[in-house]
């Protein structure tokens, strides 16, 4: 009898509990990217293939017998579900003499759409006595990525869609992108890169979203904007002189996808909802 009563009181407490304790099948969907084929670009290896988890990998080893390094991992649940997963990362060590400070931080989709990252950035500073000259550090940016839309106002903008990086007609080199870099952005070529078309400025959008939280809901409005569907920013700012880079920065975006991952993510969310407070499905029996 007490055995029986045990199993009973079991099963009373296991439906009892609340319905973020129960298991939640998740039937993920890979978001769109603007980042396909050769055009992947990645900061230390991290590109549009990467997930929360391999992210974290990538970072734990980069940084790996590096002292003082700190570590924030953001976790939040999925609707009202057990499920945990992580929204962002950020790996940072702080400068000090002789010593370059670096940060890098990541922002996730949920797991409904495979938890990838969709944004990313990577700031530098640089020691006094370690500073890169800016052509080197532009010889190694355009090494990398290749040649730029439009450079200006101590930044190269790569700025992709359709699957191409856009051109606005300049074929920079690396001399006249170094040329270029401290000089004000071309008012003809900016408008040209926008061309006729009422949407956002993608320079003004990454900039933005450098500056504001980096959740999908934030972001939403103004990537379903952009006249673009990702962003490669990297700035330059001057050190203790002209031809010296003090700080790097780096910021990746991917537009479509923000628009993608929250489109799947907002309809997973609706059907936990819906199936958490399921309607019942009894019918009037007949008279």
């Amino acid at each position: 009898m007490v055995c029986r009563a045990l199993v009973v009181t079991l099963a009373i407490g296991a439906a009892a509990l609340p319905a973020a304790t129960q298991a939640y099948d998740i039937k993920a969907k890979t978001p769109d990217s603007a980042f396909s084929g050769k055009l992947r670009p990645d900061i230390l290896g991290i590109s549009a293939d990467s997930t929360a988890n391999s992210a974290r990998a990538t970072l734990e080893s980069f940084f790996k017998g590096r002292t003082n390094t700190t570590t924030d991992v953001q976790q939040q649940k999925f609707g009202s579900t057990a499920i945990s997963f992580t929204s962002a990362l950020t790996f940072s060590l702080a400068p000090g003499p002789g010593q370059n400070g670096e940060v890098l931080s990541s922002s996730f989709s949920s797991p409904a759409s495979g938890n990838r990252i969709y944004f990313l950035a990577r700031n530098l500073t640089f020691a006094k006595d370690q500073q890169p000259a800016k052509a080197d550090m532009v010889k190694e940016v355009m090494g990398k990525y290749g040649a730029p839309t439009i450079v200006g106002d101590q930044h190269l903008y790569y700025i992709y869609r359709a699957g191409s990086i856009v051109s606005v007609g300049t074929k920079y080199k690396e001399a006249t992108a170094v040329e270029a870099i401290g000089k004000p952005l071309d008012p003809k070529a900016a408008l040209k890169l926008n061309g006729e078309t009422i949407r956002g400025s993608c320079v003004a959008v990454v900039k933005r979203a450098q500056a504001k939280e980096k959740a999908l809901a934030a972001m939403l409005s103004e990537a379903k904007g952009a006249n673009c569907d990702g962003v490669l920013s990297v700035q330059l700012i001057p050190g203790t002189a002209p031809d010296r880079v003090g700080i790097a920065q780096f910021s990746l975006l991917d537009v479509k996808r923000v628009i993608s991952a929250a489109a799947i993510d907002s309809d997973a969310l609706a059907a936990e909802q819906s199936e958490r407070n399921a309607m019942p499905k009894g019918s009037a029996p007949k008279l």
